[in-house]
């Protein structure tokens, strides 16, 4: 027969007027930790009594029950409550919930009494923490969690963000697989997916410190102190959408910004404001960086400039101050220390005598037409204006003095005039070793083309190529070989190559409108619809297909592919490793000539024509009196001159239509060589006009001998 288990009796609970309360000695709690009287007495009159007393009914001298009950567990409540009596805001008879045990029990008070707090398991740090998320999304602010646990808002909001690292991280912590402080790390970063990447990158590395983790968090972000923040400012920055990041647990001096992009542009933008208020004075160039190398200056030749003068009421204002620094001096000449109010007052004395000292400096007009200036960021974030510098191929030429009649020195202009007073001219403002170009560009010398243009018309030589490629089998059949030797065999290196085999179709980030309208694209369009068309609409069928195709067909059709791998985009190279190298740009340029060689490319047979939107419209005039020079001849190049840039990019197109007149970046190189030859040799008859043009030439007098000269256009 089974024994019966015995059932437990609880001890009974009832409500016991608090002035019947005594708090008993045998309490083990002596010293104060935790919240204190006056906030558990300001909680209880919020929410009321969470946790009964622990009460025992005292006895008389024979063992009777006296009606008055001591407390073993439970004394800071008790306190509380009699604070609260005290305060009169809880009645003396008010009923308190109280456990009474039996007197009669074996169990000791301080058993009870130490029992209460031991066994009692305090609350996970992360239950705390989504305890205050769950507050906050049921609409309690933070600054009412602050007051109803009587914490600070900072550490409100220190928790509530700690409850908001990537669950995958908490989940980590819950098991104790990271440290408190290591948890304190991540919130520098609302990122989640970050956050985990840096954990798994540490979490099987000795080195797992909480700064070594904030350093991996914010490693690709800027410190608000940096001078390129502190210029642009983090009001600005935020409104232009930057993200900035903070930590809440730690000083972080002003937080990271993590958009570094967006950063540079707001400084680029700024610094190029700022440049183009300065050109406004009239120097020849000017020179932007955000932070310029010792010895930038090194070589060139600093102007001497004459600080503006001050004004009576300004000479005064300095006499007056400087008399106030040497009595405030002499009155405390003999002091160890100076009074505080004395020094602070010394300090603005010389700040203001400062102001003063650093006064505007004007310079010549003929020294500023010559020299530049530097514009930067200082190491605080202020903007750095260094003016009135000469380069070496600037300097004014070293003339003989002329001689007067008299054979003494010529005679000055009269009135004081300058022989040759410069007027303002356009500065050229370069920033970063790049020229920020106006629109309109007069200037004598040739600048190259645009890397955006250069960019567009290699992609339409990039199509054409690929056409001329699709429909010669044997050259597209050599192109891949050649790749594949590349790839396969280490003694070669198959970086830059024009033929990329994979086959990984390169597509035109940047390109002239209407590119698909083009000859070489209808026609590579057709062509890929006619074979898609023929091809097996299951993949399991295609290799029995191909295998089913003639000769002919596999090597047409071999070649319609391996055209789409081929890439002759010029692109700008980057030279930090951030993509295509400038050694590989000319590599691939160099392989992609030589494959348009092989399959004999010709840019005017695949339908381009120079025009004013797809390259003449977006030349300075003298490039555009170049080309119609190389073009259409120099009589033709004289016809234009004259005409605003609009006209003559209109009239250039008119010129060179039928002239099969080629930019650089779309001849061959034979094609190049070619020019260059004829360019060198001297103006003859193969200068002559095209038809159109002919009407144009006046009639030639008898007597008059050589070439019929020409009118100027009207």
């Amino acid at each position: 027969m089974a024994t019966a288990v015995r059932k437990i009796t609880l001890s009974s609970s009832r409500d016991i007027p608090f002035n019947k309360l005594v708090l008993g000695q045998s309490n083990v709690r002596r010293v104060k930790a935790g919240v204190s009287i006056e906030e558990l007495a300001e909680d209880i009159a919020r929410r009321t009594l969470l946790q009964s007393l622990n009460v025992r009914p005292v006895l008389d001298v024979e063992g009777a029950e006296t009606g008055m009950f001591e407390i073993p567990a439970g004394g800071r409540r008790y306190r509380a409550l009699q604070l609260l009596v005290k305060q009169k805001r809880l009645a003396k008879t008010a009923p308190v919930p109280c456990v009474v045990r039996d007197p009669a029990t074996d169990i000791l008070a301080e058993d009870d009494s130490l029992a209460e707090n031991i066994q009692r398991a305090p609350l996970h740090p992360l239950d705390q923490f989504r305890a205050f998320q769950a507050l906050r999304e049921k609409g309690q602010s933070e600054e009412d969690i602050a007051a109803a646990f009587f914490t600070s808002v900072n550490v409100v909001k220190q928790r509530l963000r700690l409850a908001s690292v990537s669950p995958a991280l908490l989940d980590v912590y819950a098991e104790d697989g990271m440290s408190l402080e290591q948890l304190m790390a991540f919130p520098v970063t609302a990122d989640h997916g970050r956050q985990e990447q840096v954990w798994q990158a540490i979490s099987g590395s000795w080195q797992k410190e909480p700064y070594q983790i904030r350093r991996m968090l914010t490693e690709k972000t800027v410190r608000a102190s940096d001078r390129r923040a502190v210029f642009v400012g983090l009001d600005v920055y935020e409104a232009a959408g930057g993200v900035l990041l903070r930590d809440l647990f730690q000083s972080d001096d002003g937080g990271w910004l993590e958009d570094v992009a967006l950063l540079d542009r707001l400084v680029a933008e700024k610094l190029k404001a700022e440049a183009e208020t300065i050109a406004a004075e009239g120097w020849k160039w000017i020179e932007v960086a955000i932070d310029f190398p010792y010895g930038h200056a090194r070589g060139l030749r600093e102007l001497d400039g004459v600080p503006a003068g001050l004004t009576a009421d300004e000479q005064a204002t300095i006499e007056a101050l400087k008399a106030e620094f040497a009595r405030l001096e002499a009155e405390h000449d003999g002091a160890d220390e100076l009074p505080d109010e004395v020094d602070q007052r010394l300090g603005e004395i010389e700040t203001a005598l400062a102001v003063f000292d650093d006064r505007p400096i004007s310079y010549q007009p003929a020294d500023i037409a010559r020299a530049g200036v530097f514009v930067g960021i200082d190491a605080e974030g202020a903007l750095l204006v260094d003016r009135g510098y000469v380069r070496p191929e600037d300097e004014p030429p070293v003339t003989e003095p002329e001689q007067g009649s008299d054979g003494g020195p010529a005679a000055a202009p009269l009135d004081g005039a300058e022989p040759s007073a410069p007027g303002i001219q356009r500065a050229v403002i370069t920033i970063g070793g790049q020229v920020a170009e106006a629109e309109d560009e007069d200037d004598d010398a040739v600048k190259p083309l645009p890397d955006r243009l250069l960019t567009e018309l290699t992609a339409e030589r990039t199509l054409a190529l690929r056409d001329r490629l699709a429909i010669t089998p044997s050259v597209a059949f050599q192109a891949v070989l050649y790749k594949f030797c590349l790839d396969v065999f280490s003694r070669y290196s198959s970086y830059g190559t024009a033929m990329e085999v994979s086959v990984r179709n390169a597509s035109f980030p940047v390109q002239a409108q209407g590119l698909k309208d083009t000859p070489a694209a209808k026609a590579i369009d057709g062509r890929h619809k006619t074979w898609e068309e023929r091809l097996p609409k299951d993949k399991v069928d295609l290799w029995d297909w191909l295998t089913g195709l003639t000769g002919d067909e596999q090597a047409a059709l071999f070649a319609h592919c391996a055209s789409f791998g081929v890439n002759a985009l010029y692109e700008k190279g980057d030279r930090y490793g951030g993509g295509a190298t400038p050694h590989t740009v000319e590599q691939r340029i160099t392989e992609a000539d030589r494959i348009a060689r092989a399959v004999d490319l010709d840019m005017v047979a695949s339908g381009w024509r120079p025009t004013v939107e797809n390259y003449l419209g977006r030349l300075p005039k003298r490039r555009i009196l170049e080309a119609v020079r190389e073009g259409a001849g120099e009589r033709a190049a004289q016809l234009i001159d004259h005409l605003k840039k609009g006209d003559m990019a209109k009239e250039a197109e008119r010129l060179l239509a039928e002239t099969s007149w080629l930019p650089e970046p779309l001849r061959m190189p034979d094609a190049q060589l070619a020019a260059a030859v004829d360019a060198a040799e001297p103006e003859g008859d193969g200068d002559a006009l095209p038809e159109f043009l002919a009407g144009d030439e006046e009639e030639t007098s008898a007597d008059e001998a050589g070439e019929p000269h020409m009118i100027a256009a009207e």
